[in-house]
């Protein structure tokens, strides 16, 4: 074949087919770190293999969900604290998985960006697998996308796909019904919810992201980017014990919209807002951005990562579970007929 008279090549136009290799080579480790009964390959195939016999899974039924992370990146982005939203990608997906009753198995990445940077992608990618290994979730594939012209300045995005699975049958929510009691496990702080609002709440304050934090230690870049919380562990125990008939993770719509996605037509929930305390950053961002209660409670988790409904004669079990399990718990409330979420009191 004749060659091109300007001999242009592809690393020329802005993609280094070398760089996304050496990404690969570096991230096996981590991915390989995730393995689990299941899984069939590694990393470089056209497609990961995953084995449900394996897993242990007799009639199972496959569960799936995909995220991002948000604009919580364009902090991670500025500040270059890497290292955690990779977790976050993680726990946005495989929380989602459990509050359907399903064993996160497997995952994939997709990381997209202008210009390869190999340090800033691998330790992205090592926080996924790190997330991973916390979920008992493979991390078997994923895609690293090198797209001059589509992002800049060192910009990139990220999401992720996960799959799990449970027995046939063992799907949530089931059986919740009114009088059933919500514990409500703690959040890790914001989570990766509602930071279009917390960027707007730092710029009115006129703070830098390196300066002192003013609701913890360290810097506030560093504070807002904690990462979202893995659930799954602990939650997967409690299921095996019985009695969680549903479970919400509270994202974007906080409480006020998450609860009720797992009460049936003729449900509602009362919730006392009394019954933990508000941690500082959300005091903060309210008192600094003016925030209405109602606001706050429809935006952002408020301290609250987590809501199990659980049958009255199993929550002190329960609570103890997960307590021992690791989990900050409280009472939050109970499910009432009627509809919607109905408070109580105020926040503290």
């Amino acid at each position: 074949m004749e060659t091109g008279r300007n001999g242009l090549t592809y690393a020329e136009a802005g993609v280094d087919i070398d760089a996304g290799n050496a990404l690969v080579e570096r991230i096996k480790p981590a991915a390989k770190s995730t393995d689990r009964a299941g899984v069939m390959a590694g990393l470089g195939g056209f497609g990961g293999l995953f084995d449900l016999k394996a897993a242990g899974f007799s009639d199972p039924v496959l569960v799936a969900a995909t995220d991002g992370v948000g604009t919580k990146l364009r902090i991670a982005i500025d500040t270059g604290h890497m290292d955690g939203v990779g977790v976050d990608l993680v726990a946005m997906c495989v929380n989602d998985l459990i509050c359907q009753g399903a064993e996160p198995l497997f995952f994939l990445d997709y990381f997209a960006t202008g210009k390869l940077e190999l340090d800033q992608a691998a330790r992205v990618i090592e926080g996924i697998a790190r997330g991973c290994a916390a979920s008992g979730c493979a991390l078997i594939g994923g895609e690293t996308a090198e797209m001059p012209g589509m992002y800049h300045g060192g910009d990139f995005d990220l999401a992720g796909f996960a799959v799990g699975a449970m027995e046939r049958g063992a799907a949530l929510p089931s059986g919740v019904a009114a009088g059933d009691v919500l514990l409500g496990l703690a959040s890790d702080g914001v989570h990766s919810n509602g930071y279009s609002l917390v960027r707007r709440i730092v710029e009115v304050s006129g703070l830098s992201w390196d300066a002192d934090s003013p609701f913890g230690e360290g810097t506030l870049g560093a504070a807002l980017l904690t990462p979202t919380r893995l659930y799954v562990r602990p939650v997967l125990e409690a299921l095996r014990a019985r009695g969680v008939h549903g479970l919400a993770h509270i994202t974007g719509g906080g409480l006020t919209e998450n609860l009720p996605r797992v009460l049936p037509e003729g449900c509602g929930a009362t919730v006392d807002l009394g019954a933990w305390q508000l941690p500082p950053v959300f005091r903060w961002l309210t008192e600094t951005g003016g925030l209405a209660q109602a606001e706050l409670l429809k935006t952002f988790n408020a301290g609250i990562g987590m809501v199990a409904v659980v049958a009255p004669e199993r929550a002190d079990a329960l609570e103890a579970l997960l307590g021992d399990a690791g989990e900050t718990v409280c009472r939050l409330g109970h499910v009432t007929e009627g509809q919607g979420v109905r408070y109580e009191g105020r926040l503290t």
